[in-house]
């Protein structure tokens, strides 16, 4: 059991490490300050370039992927140990106490958190934002729909047992959060004033 919490403690720090916030500071600039006001991914790409902005993605994404892989480990094998440190890495990121507990909105470290629990559904829907990017040019859109096409995929696929398993209900948890945060990106969506990425679109990761 003290492993276990270990294991969620250090996966929340590390999800909390706000990557784009620094990046943004180190070159003399307060994400929190310009464009959205968030500190992920799309907004480094408002502020400075696609090059730095797609680094942090990854790196975001990489602290939900360690936090399942190599952190729950912390844990002694218990199956829901590698769940509950994704659960707080994704939740370190959101509620960041380096940026007094508003960070990003998550998208990018759940990407990492389900490439390690669920490899292939995490591809797909990777694939889906892709192309809906591509289309539209939306990162919420492609963001919101990725994340609800998560659950779905893993029950439909099955092809690791995972219906009815907790990493099936923890990816509905995901995707509900996802929709929580991007509440107003849906609302702009709706109405027809999301800014598209090439307009330097609103922030969603």
């Amino acid at each position: 059991m003290i492993g276990t919490i270990l294991a969620i403690v250090f996966s929340y720090l590390l999800g909390s490490v706000p990557i784009g916030y620094l990046y943004g500071r180190a070159r003399g600039v307060d994400l929190r300050k310009i464009g959205s006001g968030n500190i992920g991914a799309t907004n480094v790409y408002r502020a400075f370039s696609t090059a730095p902005a797609v680094i942090i993605f990854w790196l975001d994404v990489a602290k939900g992927l360690i936090a399942v892989v190599l952190i729950a480990d912390l844990g002694g094998g218990w199956e829901y140990t590698a769940i509950l440190c994704g659960l707080a890495a994704i939740a370190g990121h959101i509620t960041s106490p380096v940026v007094k507990f508003r960070g990003g909105k998550g998208v990018a470290t759940a990407v990492g958190v389900f490439l390690g629990l669920a490899p292939l559904p995490t591809a797909i829907c990777l694939g889906i934002w892709a192309v809906l990017f591509a289309a539209f040019r939306y990162v919420s859109l492609g963001s919101i729909t990725g994340a609800i096409a998560l659950p779905v995929l893993i029950w439909l696929l099955d092809r690791d047992g995972y219906r009815g398993s907790p990493v099936f209900y923890f990816a509905l948890l995901v995707a509900v959060l996802v929709v929580l945060t991007h509440r107003s990106n849906i609302r702009r969506l709706i109405n027809g004033t999301e800014n598209r990425i090439g307009k330097r679109a609103e922030e969603t990761h």
